[in-house]
């Protein structure tokens, strides 16, 4: 299991959806998005430059939406998982 360190958060990607017209696949060729995803571990949070603790505010389990390029990839037991800095999450999925 990944645990987070600091005010990093691990996200288990969520699986694409294709976009089919009958038979025929349509590809996403060109299509600038975000990447979404469950948060399955958050750090507790950082020292600020001036000393003061900085708590990390997502949460275990809430949807997010990632910048495409930004998170960090990682493989643990055959499953792919994201780890990224919490201020760089793009958006909370409600």
């Amino acid at each position: 299991m990944l645990k987070a360190v600091f005010n990093t958060v691990v996200v288990k990607p969520q699986e694409e959806e294709e976009i089919t017209y009958g038979s025929i696949v349509v590809p996403d060729l060109g299509k600038e998005k975000g990447l979404r995803g469950t948060i399955v571990s958050v750090g507790p949070g950082y020292y600020s430059a001036t000393g003061t603790f900085v708590k990390t505010t997502l949460e275990v389990g809430q949807k997010v939406i990632l910048p495409p390029i930004g998170p960090v990839k990682v493989e643990e037991d055959g499953q792919e998982y994201w780890s990224i800095a919490e201020n760089q999450v793009i958006a909370i999925i409600e």
